[in-house]
């Protein structure tokens, strides 16, 4: 079964894109997904910031 997460606040730094969902339990999270072809870097946060600085801080190696 596949999630359904509904996005918003999405900013986007570089190639990646930041934005905040809600969990299956209802409390808001925060992903870092970049968009870059066959790079694959996203990961999940509770804080907002800790999503933005691995944004910035992100070097894609495709």
């Amino acid at each position: 079964m596949t999630v359904n997460r509904r996005f918003r606040d999405r900013i986007r730094i570089g190639p990646v894109e930041v934005a905040t969902y809600y969990d299956g339990r209802g409390r808001d999270m925060h992903t870092a997904a970049c968009t870059a072809p066959r790079c694959g870097f996203s990961a999940d946060y509770h804080s907002r910031a800790a999503a933005e600085l691995a944004a910035r801080t992100h070097r894609c190696k495709a």
